[in-house]
């Protein structure tokens, strides 16, 4: 009796590991054809390397996504909003910047949020952060990641590649940050006091569906 319980366990976790690890993204509610006849060949083979890249990331630790997203994102050109959509501020969604192939800092930030999120990093360690960049003397937007809610962000940013904790990012000064519900008053390593609701961005950054599909 006790080995057919082992027996019927181990039945149970092998099919558990098999239909987790065969899980994969895959595009949701969006042809390729689409993308290809709105932006061309190029951006087409974007997408599909965008859900292959999270593929490859999506059973890996919270620190592995991030630097395979910041990455990522990070191969795009930077070029203003002027430049790119003839406005002075554009937040492009997800799809609009793959298809451009071109944009500005919120734009990466809108990307790499997004992209994590689906990956399974957890929106409440995720923020919108926006900073002054005192090396260009700039507005600038960052996305900051909190371990936990008393952590010393990392700082995921289009200017410097290479994460670091806010802290070593000395070069920015921090004004505000804002996850995909609420709107905070930014500090260099705490999330700060909430600003009220009429002041979130309602625009729909996650327009490029991506979904996990069981096999």
């Amino acid at each position: 009796m006790k080995t057919k319980v082992l027996a019927l366990c181990f039945g149970v976790m092998v099919l558990t590991v098999t239909l987790f690890s065969t899980a994969e993204f895959i595009l949701a509610g969006i042809s390729l054809e689409k993308v290809e006849k709105e932006y061309g060949t190029f951006a087409k083979r974007r997408v599909l390397a965008l859900v292959a890249m999270m593929n490859r990331a999506k059973d890996e630790s919270d620190l592995e996504k991030l630097e395979k997203v910041n990455d990522f994102f990070n191969a795009t050109p930077y070029h203003s909003d002027k430049e790119v959509w003839g406005v002075d501020d554009y937040w492009a969604t997800r799809l609009e910047f793959i298809g451009k192939d071109k944009g500005d800092c919120e734009d990466y930030v809108i990307a790499k949020y997004f992209t994590l999120k689906e990956l399974g990093v957890p929106p409440s360690k995720m923020y919108m952060t926006y900073a002054k960049s005192l090396k260009f003397n700039v507005a600038h937007m960052v996305l900051t990641y909190y371990a936990t809610p008393k952590s010393i962000p990392l700082v995921l940013d289009n200017y410097n590649y290479k994460i670091l904790p806010a802290n070593e990012r000395t070069d920015l000064v921090p004004i505000y940050s804002f996850s995909g519900d609420d709107l905070f008053n930014a500090k260099q390593v705490q999330l700060g006091k909430m600003l009220p609701a009429a002041a979130k961005q309602k625009r729909a950054w996650d327009e490029l569906k991506i979904e996990k599909k069981e096999k």
